[in-house]
């Protein structure tokens, strides 16, 4: 079933004006309301669910798009709503640790248990952005709810019922490279709060990871890796070899080859979580013929699965 199927032009509202993210969330609900009985039966509970779970985390997913969402107990249905905004807010993006201007808002409601649906939609939206941008940028510049409902049909997204990795991973995460330094890679686990990072080559091609693991490896003296017991050591200056070599000495020796697990865009999500769970792996890359697509950590099953 196409993207397209689940939305209806009447749901399509252009040169929205809002301040805040909550004034936009607000009016799209109400605009909801006008056209659909079950939701302004509803209106009161919908828009206060929508709102809390807004300020849990912010569902801006960056390039200009934020998609409000929420399960509702009671509210058997399921609706999606498009609403361009005259002016871009200024606002949040929770995975990213940064901001974004964002100018197209997509409101999800749905019923409790439809939450593998409405991650295929949070999916659906987001594949248009990854693989069409100009088709985004269009929506964002037009007017007409039916144009942008005849854009977001020509971009021929399908729908199916399975939750896959290309459903869940963060597309958005910067690799690193060999040549990047101890410092710059320490750096970013520390600012983006991440316990390791993809390595590719210059061509976009996946090598491995670099993990806090190997950093700290670096800084210890090598005899220790043989000892049992190191508690009669005395070490003046700790992680002194590091501390020398950071701005200097690149990951390219460092980071790990082996034993990093591997899937591809149609792994199933059982899958993913039974290798998470049974292989002790925190993170697990997308990878199809050698080229990356993204990293999925045990805390995107929790947000875009368990907690969407």
């Amino acid at each position: 079933m196409k993207l397209s199927s689940y939305l209806d032009p009447k749901l399509i509202f252009t040169n929205l004006e809002a301040a805040t993210k909550e004034e936009a969330i607000e009016k799209l609900i109400s605009g909801i309301a006008l056209h659909d009985k079950k939701v302004a039966a509803m209106e009161e509970k919908i828009r206060k669910c929508v709102l809390d779970r807004e300020e849990e985390i912010s569902t801006a997913m960056g390039g200009g798009i934020a998609i409000p969402h929420a399960r509702v107990e009671g509210f058997e249905d399921f609706v999606i709503a498009l609403g361009v905004l005259k002016k871009p807010i200024r606002t949040q993006v929770a995975a990213l640790k940064a901001e974004d201007d964002v100018e197209l808002f997509i409101v999800i409601v749905s019923e409790v248990l439809k939450n593998k649906r409405m991650l295929k939609m949070m999916a659906g939206f987001m594949k248009i952005a990854a693989k069409n941008p100009k088709i985004i940028e269009k929506i964002k510049r037009s007017d007409n709810a039916q144009d942008i409902f005849n854009l977001v049909k020509d971009a021929e997204i399908e729908i199916d019922g399975k939750i896959t990795a290309e459903d869940v991973l963060s597309p958005d995460l910067m690799p690193v490279h060999p040549s990047d330094t101890l410092e710059e890679v320490a750096k970013r686990l520390i600012i983006e709060e991440r316990t390791g990072l993809p390595v590719l080559d210059i061509n976009g091609r996946f090598l491995g990871e670099i993990t806090e693991k190997e950093l700290i490896e670096f800084g210890l003296p090598k005899y220790i890796s043989v000892m049992q017991d190191i508690s009669f050591l005395t070490v003046g200056e700790p992680f002194e070899e590091y501390l020398k070599n950071e701005k200097t000495a690149t990951i390219e020796e460092l980071y790990r080859r082996e034993g990093v697990l591997l899937v591809d865009r149609k792994a199933s999500i059982m899958e993913i979580c039974f290798s998470m769970v049974n292989k002790g792996k925190t993170r697990i890359y997308v990878v199809e013929d050698g080229r990356y697509y993204g990293m999925i950590q045990r805390s995107d099953i929790i947000k875009k699965v368990l907690h969407i």
